[in-house]
């Protein structure tokens, strides 16, 4: 089963960025899957680390998706990385393995640490959308700007019944990504 996370990996020069991307978890170990042009698969091979990070802050799915955010971090304990100040829980993982051939490499990793930073409150319809919305924006290249408009019209309608404050700020974030994409 693939779960929604936010990658954490550092540069050689110790800069973070943050990825949303699903990863597999499985029994102590996790699969991260990044495509071979992005800055996690670029950190990954530098470094060999990640944190994989848990949340139910769907701002930061929005953010990440679309921009290079910098959320506030605290250092890992055993890897060299950073876990996000608003996860639920994490995992910090060290690769084992990489396959590198396809365009989307897989990386096998280690689970060194799991940690609890807060409860899950848990995820709503509203989030659930936002989820959606944050990986259509990465995919606007490939399906076009009217195609994802139209279906974020459907998950508009999911967060204005079901949302808060923050479901509303992250659709309207991303709106506004993708209507300045070219058409």
């Amino acid at each position: 089963m693939i779960i929604e996370s936010i990658v954490t990996t550092l540069n050689e020069a110790g800069e973070a960025n943050f990825a949303p991307m699903g990863v597999t978890i499985g029994e102590g170990e996790v699969l991260i899957r990044p495509y071979t042009d992005s800055a996690t698969y670029r950190n990954l091979v530098a470094t060999g680390a990640a944190v994989v990070n848990l949340t139910d802050n769907c701002r930061l799915f929005a953010e990440s998706a679309v921009s290079n955010p910098q959320f506030p971090t605290v250092p890992a304990e055993l890897v060299t990385g950073r876990v996000l100040a608003d996860a639920c829980s994490y995992y910090e993982c060290l690769v084992m393995r990489a396959d590198t051939a396809a365009a989307r490499a897989t990386f096998r990793c280690k689970i060194v640490k799991k940690g609890v930073l807060r409860d899950f409150i848990g995820f709503n319809r509203a989030k659930n959308a936002i989820i959606e919305a944050a990986i259509l924006a990465t995919r606007v290249r490939l399906l076009g700007v009217e195609a994802i408009l139209q279906e974020y019209r459907r998950l508009f309608e999911i967060v204005q019944k079901t949302g808060g404050e923050q479901e509303a700020w992250a659709m309207a974030y991303l709106q506004d990504y993708v209507e300045r994409q070219p058409r």
